[in-house]
């Protein structure tokens, strides 16, 4: 099959979809491997590199999207991109439907088949190809929040571990999933006071047992989510429900119960954001004030950290790569066993229950 490995065009994307080993690795396998020029550069990674590996490397863009039976990415595509689509090509990257609707029917037009690693769940149900992204977003959670914390930034002026004889921050975490276990883990060990609430209680139960004394568990219902943003400094959006637009938990009027200068740091804004008050914005500009209150909702944060995501990303999904390059039959991939929770759309229909209910479509 040929492979076709696009730069990432979307704002300070750093990050690409496949490494020199992964390439190899492939070519090893009697595919051919098209990567467009510098698609590594952010990731520190040299067309030669590439080269040595095998690949070919092409100038442009549309060398790559169009001679190639499957595109590997990183992000969505971009509109710049669309034009690309054609009935049977093969797209696996994070596409995060739910709130590209846009995209989505693009997508359904063309009659593309649309493999999304967010809903790729290996055989223990989680979520092989999300996981290491999701623990670069927890752990980036708290170090922006820290920064827009700072005066200078439109924070509160709180520094999160406080000094002696002060109090440290209180840093309310939404979501004991991988996002909320590593932003709690960074928090704690930072010294804040570290609220963690979820909704299932065994997962707290988990949460507790290998979380330090500063970090307290909470069950997760409004009258309690009201009264810890009383208190809270920072707060985390960090829920998740893979395929399907994330719910909202925090309303407009809900900022009136948080302090001037508090921070909210959105991680679920890729599935439309848990706050109301949420909308995608870039590493250029990060933040927003919305009564008073920041906002920080970058859509691609591990993007920041290109070379570190990049081999966490290409080391977690090189395994079902390969496994969508060696299925022939374009249908058969909703029936494979490693890659089936990965299909979304195929054959001009939205197949994957939960996005399709996002979308609204049967």
């Amino acid at each position: 099959m040929r492979i076709g490995v696009p730069r990432e065009t979307k704002p300070d994307e750093y990050r690409v979809a496949l490494l020199p080993a992964g390439a190899a690795h492939l070519v090893r396998l009697g595919h051919e491997i098209c990567i467009e020029s510098h698609a590594g550069a952010g990731s520190g990674l040299d067309d030669r590199e590439y080269i040595g590996a095998g690949a070919k490397i092409v100038a442009s863009a549309q060398d790559v999207w169009e001679n190639a039976d499957l595109i590997v990415k990183v992000k969505e595509p971009q509109p710049s991109e669309w034009k690309f689509f054609r009935s049977g090509l093969r797209i696996m990257t994070y596409f995060h439907f739910a709130a590209e609707r846009a995209l989505a029917q693009a997508c359904v037009d063309a009659k593309v088949v649309a493999v999304a690693y967010e809903t790729i769940r290996d055989a223990q149900g989680s979520l092989p190809c999300l996981t290491p992204m999701s623990e670069i977003a927890g752990k980036m959670s708290i170090q922006e929040g820290a920064k827009y914390l700072e005066r200078p930034m439109m924070g509160r002026g709180i520094l999160l571990g406080g000094v002696t004889g002060v109090a440290p921050a209180h840093v309310v975490v939404l979501g004991a999933g991988v996002v909320g276990h590593n932003a709690a883990r960074v928090a704690a060990g930072l010294g804040a006071q570290v609220t963690l609430m979820d909704v299932n209680l065994n997962r707290l139960r988990y949460m507790a047992d290998v979380m330090p004394a500063n970090v307290t568990t909470l069950f997760s219902d409004q009258e309690t989510l009201r009264a810890s943003l009383q208190t809270a400094d920072l707060v985390i959006g960090a829920v998740l429900i893979p395929g399907a637009r994330a719910p909202r938990l925090i309303s407009r009027n809900g900022l009136a119960q948080m302090q001037p200068g508090s921070v909210l740091v959105d991680v679920a804004i890729d599935q439309g954001g848990c706050f109301e008050t949420s909308r995608p914005t870039t590493h250029q500009s990060p933040v927003y004030i919305v009564d008073d209150v920041v906002h920080y909702c970058v859509t691609n944060m591990p993007g920041a950290v290109g070379r570190t995501s990049t081999f966490a990303l290409c080391n977690a999904t090189i395994e079902y790569v390969t496994a969508v390059a060696a299925t022939a039959d374009a249908a058969a991939l909703s029936n494979h066993p490693l890659v089936a929770s990965g299909v979304n759309i195929l054959d001009g229909h939205v197949v994957h229950p939960a996005v399709a209910a996002a979308l609204n479509q049967k």
